[in-house]
C-alpha cells in the first residue's frame, strides 16, 4: 500500500546582506530546449503509470513524483539531447528505504536503452540527492523519453524531482541568456543622449526613485525558475504587471501592461513567497521598491536592460532567525516590536505597528546576460562602492520594502517556502525605456532623491 505525507519609508541599507547561490534547475515540459543541457521536471510528464505528486522540500519547491515502485514510469516529450558525444544523465532521487534503478528508455517503455541511474537510500523520502551516469553515445536532437522504474524488492523505493541530460554540444552555456547586443545599444544610446533634469536647491541628496505598489494576485507559478509550468511552484505574492504568470515573457508582459504599482510605466513584475498565519495567507498591504546606489559614485549607474531578471533569497534556508538577524522581519510603526514568537524566528508587534520585511538585491552586472543558471551569478553585490571585475557595470540598487497588515503573535508565521530565513523576491524588468532611463539619469546619477513620479 503506497503511504502518503502531509506533504514603509525609505530605508538606507548599511548591511550587506549575504545571498547564498540556489541552485534551481531548468525547466521544459513539451517545449524542446535550446541548449546543450536540459533539466525535465519529473511533474511535467506528458503520460504516466502509477505516479502520483506531491509537494517537495527540494531547492526550488514545486512538485515531485512519490512513492515510485517496480514497473512505475513518466513520459516526456520533446526532450533535446543535443549533438552527438558524450552526455551526463542525472536524476534528484529522494529515497527512505529500499534501492533499484531509473531506466530512461527513447521511443517507448521498452524502446532502446539511454541509461540506467542507481538508486539507493537517501536518508528520507524528502531527503534529496543528485545520481548521474555517463553516456558516451546516444539519440541526437528531440526525443520521447521514458523513465521506468525498476526494484527487485515490492513496495514504494523512490521519489523523483528531476533529470538532467548535460551533453558536449556547442552553444551558450545552459541557463545564461545572453543580451542582444543592438537592442542594448540602442537603450544604452537613449539613455546617454537624455538631458538630466536640474537638481533644486534643497533637494535631499541621497540617490534614489521607487515604484509604490499594492498586491495584485497569488499563484503557484514562477515564471523565472519554472517557466511554462502552471502550479509547479509554491505560492507567490504577484506585484507590478498583473498578467504575470508561469508563462510570462519580455513580449508578454510588455504586451499586457495593466500594473499594480506606481508609476503607470512600470511594467515589470515583482514577486515573493506568499505569508502564511496559520492557514489563512497573509497578504501584503503594500510594497516600496527601492531603485538606489550604495556606490561611492553613483554616476556610472546604467537602467536595467529590458528583459533583465534576477532573483535575491534563497528558498532553501531553512534556518533559525532570532532577534539581529540579518534580513529578519521587523515592526515598523508605533511601538514597533514588543517581543517573539514562540520560536524566536518572527516579531510580535505592538497593536499599532505592522510585520515589515527589506530584501536587497545586488547592484553590479556582468554586463553581458539577462539571466544565469541559479538566476543570480550575472549579478552580484558591492563589497568596495565600486563595480568592477567579472561584474563591471553599476545597475540600480534595488530593495523590496514589504509591509503587511498583521501584528502577529506568538504562534509566529510561515512562508510558502518554509522558515523565515528562506524569504527571496524575484525581478523580471520591463519597464519603458525612457521611463526608467529618466529616473536613473536625473535621481541615481545625479544623487538626488525622487519620489515615485521620479521628480525631486
Amino acid at each position: 500500500m503506497r503511504r502518503y505525507r502531509v506533504p514603509l519609508y525609505t530605508l538606507l541599507v548599511n548591511t550587506l546582506v549575504v545571498v547564498l547561490a540556489a541552485a534551481l534547475s531548468l525547466t521544459v515540459s513539451t517545449q524542446r530546449a535550446q541548449a546543450a543541457t536540459v533539466t525535465v521536471q519529473a511533474e511535467s510528464y506528458a503520460a504516466q503509470s502509477g505516479v502520483t505528486l506531491e509537494a517537495t522540500s527540494d531547492m526550488g519547491g514545486g512538485q515531485n513524483a512519490a512513492f515510485l515502485a517496480d514497473g512505475d514510469w513518466m513520459r516526456f516529450d520533446n526532450v533535446d539531447l543535443g549533438a552527438a558525444g558524450r552526455l551526463t544523465v542525472s536524476a534528484r532521487i529522494a529515497s527512505a528505504v529500499g534501492s533499484g534503478t531509473v531506466e530512461l528508455r527513447t521511443t517507448s517503455v521498452t524502446g532502446p536503452l539511454l541509461a540506467v541511474v542507481p538508486v539507493s537510500p537517501t536518508g528520507g523520502w524528502q531527503t534529496w540527492a543528485t545520481q548521474a551516469t555517463e553516456v558516451s553515445s546516444h539519440p541526437t536532437s528531440s526525443q520521447t523519453v521514458f523513465a521506468l522504474v525498476r526494484s527487485t524488492t515490492p513496495g514504494d523505493f523512490v521519489n523523483i524531482n528531476w533529470f538532467s541530460f548535460v551533453g558536449e554540444g556547442v552553444g551558450p552555456a545552459p541557463g545564461w541568456v545572453p543580451i542582444d547586443a543592438a537592442q542594448w545599444n540602442a537603450q544604452l544610446t537613449q539613455f546617454r543622449a537624455m538631458t538630466p533634469a536640474a537638481v533644486p536647491a534643497g533637494a535631499v541628496r541621497v540617490p534614489e526613485f521607487n515604484a509604490t505598489c499594492t498586491y495584485s494576485h497569488s499563484k503557484p507559478d514562477d515564471p523565472i525558475v519554472l517557466p511554462g509550468l502552471p502550479g509547479a511552484s509554491h505560492m507567490h505574492s504577484f506585484f507590478g504587471n498583473k498578467s504575470t504568470d508561469a508563462f510570462s515573457t519580455t513580449q508578454s508582459l510588455l504586451a499586457n501592461k495593466p500594473t499594480s504599482c506606481t508609476p503607470a510605466d512600470d511594467f515589470s513584475a515583482y514577486w515573493i513567497p506568499t505569508l502564511y498565519e496559520g492557514d489563512r495567507a497573509v497578504e501584503p498591504e503594500g510594497m516600496i521598491v527601492y531603485y538606489g546606489s550604495r556606490l561611492t559614485d553613483p554616476s556610472p549607474t546604467v537602467p536595467f536592460p529590458q528583459g533583465f531578471r534576477m532573483i535575491a533569497g534563497n528558498a532553501k534556508t531553512q534556518t533559525p532567525t532570532p532577534a539581529g538577524s540579518i534580513g529578519q522581519f521587523w515592526c515598523a510603526g508605533e511601538g514597533g516590536e514588543i517581543g517573539r514568537s514562540a520560536d524566536g524566528n518572527w516579531p510580535l508587534c505592538a497593536p499599532k505597528a505592522h510585520l515589515t520585511h527589506q530584501l536587497v538585491f545586488p547592484d553590479c552586472w556582468d554586463g553581458k546576460n539577462l539571466d544565469s543558471p541559479d538566476h543570480k551569478s550575472h549579478v552580484a553585490f558591492t563589497y568596495d562602492g565600486k563595480c568592477s571585475g567579472t561584474y563591471p557595470v553599476a545597475i540600480p540598487n534595488l530593495s523590496f520594502v514589504t509591509s503587511y497588515p498583521t501584528s502577529g503573535s506568538s504562534a509566529g508565521f510561515r512562508l510558502a517556502s518554509g522558515m523565515a530565513s528562506s524569504i527571496h523576491g524575484d525581478f523580471f524588468n520591463t519597464w519603458d525605456n525612457a521611463a526608467l532611463g529618466h529616473r536613473v539619469k536625473d535621481c541615481i546619477t545625479q544623487k538626488a532623491k525622487c519620489n515615485s513620479a521620479g521628480t525631486f
